[in-house]
């Protein structure tokens, strides 16, 4: 069994190694485009499929509180995955449960960050489809191909792509993204905290 364990930390080891060979550009690219939009005034909207959701919730609550180092709140909400929580479920259809917060909540100029594991789950897609339609920029966590949801961003919108195709491994990886996105906004707009 403690063969076992050593293999499970180096398969995760080795995963984020291969993770920061590629992500640096996406990840800066994605940390600019926050920074950015919240600058402008615009607020970010988080939601993840359900293996993936309390990372949404985490990275909001980060925005919103601090990572490391006290700050102002920063604009972030992750949309709710409760059918009850939305008033609708009987009728509810929980491929759409993003999308209509998107649509209710969302403004021109905010920004949709969506965390999937392969990117064909319908949940996030029906949302970054709403966000598309109300001219947001997306930011996508994703592994594997990338799936559905890769061939709907465009050239404003960011695709961070675990290169692993096995989903505890590209879980593991979106959490020290949403780390890593969090230390440099911070860093961004208050470099005064920077360590």
């Amino acid at each position: 069994m403690q063969e076992s364990i050593k293999s499970i930390f180096t398969e995760s080891i080795q995963a984020q190694i291969a993770a920061g060979e590629v992500l640096p550009d996406a990840l800066e690219s994605a940390a600019l485009t926050i920074v950015q939009g919240l600058i402008n005034g615009n607020k970010l909207l988080c939601c993840g499929v359900d293996s993936c959701h309390m990372l949404a919730e985490h990275l909001a609550g980060l925005l919103v509180n601090f990572y490391e180092t006290e700050r102002p709140c920063l604009p972030a909400v992750a949309l709710t995955q409760s059918s009850v929580q939305l008033g609708a479920q009987n009728n509810a259809d929980d491929n759409d449960r993003f999308a209509r917060q998107v649509r209710a909540f969302a403004q021109q100029g905010d920004l949709l960050l969506v965390i999937a594991v392969n990117g064909n789950e319908k949940d996030v897609v029906s949302a970054t489809e709403a966000a598309l339609t109300k001219d947001m920029k997306v930011i996508a966590l994703v592994g594997d191909d990338g799936g559905e949801l890769t061939g709907l961003l465009g050239p404003s919108d960011v695709e961070i792509r675990v290169p692993s195709k096995r989903p505890s491994r590209i879980v593991e990886s979106h959490l020290f993204i949403t780390h890593c996105l969090s230390q440099l906004i911070d860093n961004t707009l208050f470099p005064q905290g920077e360590q």
